[in-house]
This record gives structure tokens, sequence and C-alpha cells, in this order.
């Protein structure tokens, strides 16, 4: 599965570029409770973007191997948003939840990007 492991990679590199602006926007704006809900939703998001990677890669092997596969973890993801809420909702002053909600889709945006632009590649 070095494909996975490769589209995981440049997936990740991307979600830091947008942690870095981020950053950039917490640092440098007045909406801080804001930008800390994306940081942390993000952080959270990329968090359970590796544990699906890890997985899904395990489980590929279970299957060639003709074992028993586990689930693929969507207990741990539920958990680490439900922490997330938690986070947020006790510390309002400082995180914003929709933000943080936001912040907590950013995988799944830069996958979807991901695919839409390594796609028209392998079209061309």
């Amino acid at each position: 599965m070095p494909e996975l492991h490769q589209m995981f990679n440049r997936q990740r590199k991307y979600i830091i570029y947008v942690l870095s602006i981020y950053v950039l926007g917490w640092g440098f704006t007045t909406h801080k409770s804001v930008f800390l809900g994306l940081i942390l939703g993000t952080l959270l998001s990329l968090y359970m973007h590796w544990g699906m990677t890890k997985r899904v890669s395990k489980f590929g092997d279970a299957v060639v191997a003709g074992k028993k596969v586990r689930s693929l973890g969507t207990t741990s993801r539920m958990a680490a948003a439900a922490l997330g809420v938690i986070i947020a909702t006790r510390f309002p002053e400082t995180f914003h939840l929709l933000s943080l909600i936001i912040g907590l889709m950013t995988t799944y945006i830069v996958i979807m990007i991901d695919y839409f632009f390594s796609s028209f590649k392998t079209n061309k």
C-alpha cells in the first residue's frame, strides 16, 4: 500500500499548510477564538486521518493474509470529535465551536481537493 502512504503524506503536507495559514490568522487578526477553533479542529482532524490511514493499512494486510478484520476505528474518531467539542464548550472564550467543527472537516475537504487534482493529472 505505498500509494496510500504517498497520498497521506501529500495530504498531511497540505493540511500543515492550512494550519500555518490558521496560525498566521490567529497571530495577525483580532479573531483569536475563531482561528484557535480552526486550529484545534484541524489538529484533531489530522490525528483522525493519521489513525484511519494506519488502520486501513492494517486492514489491507489482514485481508491479504486472510485474517479476521477489525473495525476501522469509528469510535475513536467520534471520541476525538467529542473531545474537541467538550474543550470548545468548556472554554468558549478561547475556542469558537463552529470554527472547531469546520476545522474537523478540513481533512475531508483536503482529501476531496487532492482527489480532484490527482484525477485531473491522471486524465491529462
